[in-house]
């Protein structure tokens, strides 16, 4: 199921919490699976030292945890903790928003609009490619404001597998619609007006947060 990973480019932990998030993601690890770190260390030929390692950072993570009949499985992501991930990160966006729109300016409105055509004009329609379309343009919004401690709170939500996860787990049609509405989004902005540009992330984000509780 894995790759072998002799010779190695980078940190053997890191090739490994790689393969074994995507696995996740890919539907072949499942969710009623035990994760064992002896029986993947064979698999990856390695030792158990580096495997332990991606294990424990994926359980940081909170994308796995500790099975009761030993090893590891995956974490189910409550309803409660859905909606606790989209309201952090209307709190880090809408008021990224919020102070784009009280110092807009032309070049930085190009800049937007450029980025989100360019992340929407997808070459593949896989999960992962939406799930990246999506964060490449939401980041830039939150880059655009210059404020490097909202920047990493921004990379912190959305660098977790669980973000990816529930991204993962909305249907086909859902995620295409996933992509809609982030030209508003600039229309806000040059609006000028702070609190309406809060407002339309805010109801954004709603909106995706809907989508993944199946409500439109």
């Amino acid at each position: 199921m894995f790759k072998s990973l002799s010779k190695p480019k980078k940190r053997l932990a890191d090739q490994v919490y790689e393969q074994l998030l995507d696995a996740i993601h890919q539907g072949v690890i499942l969710p009623n699976d035990q994760i064992v770190q002896e029986k993947l260390a064979e698999q990856f030929e390695i030792s158990r030292t580096p495997v332990r390692e991606a294990l424990l950072r994926l359980e940081q993570e909170k994308i796995i945890e500790v099975a009761k009949r030993g090893g590891f499985k995956i974490r189910i992501i409550s309803e409660r903790e859905t909606e606790e991930i989209y309201r952090a990160r209307a709190a880090i966006e809408c008021y990224a928003m919020r102070m784009l729109a009280a110092q807009s300016t032309p070049a930085l409105l190009e800049q937007l609009r450029h980025t989100i055509q360019q992340a929407e004009n997808l070459t593949e329609y896989s999960v992962k490619a939406y799930f990246r379309a999506n964060q490449t343009i939401h980041r830039a919004f939150v880059v655009a404001t210059e404020n490097r401690y909202l920047l990493e709170m921004f990379d912190n939500t959305w660098n977790r597998g669980t973000s990816f996860r529930l991204f993962a787990s909305i249907d086909a049609e859902a995620m295409a619609q996933s992509l809609g509405g982030h030209e508003a989004l600039v229309d806000a902005i040059a609006s000028g007006q702070p609190e309406l540009a809060f407002q339309a992330m805010l109801e954004h984000i709603d909106d995706g947060l809907h989508l993944q509780q199946g409500e439109l």
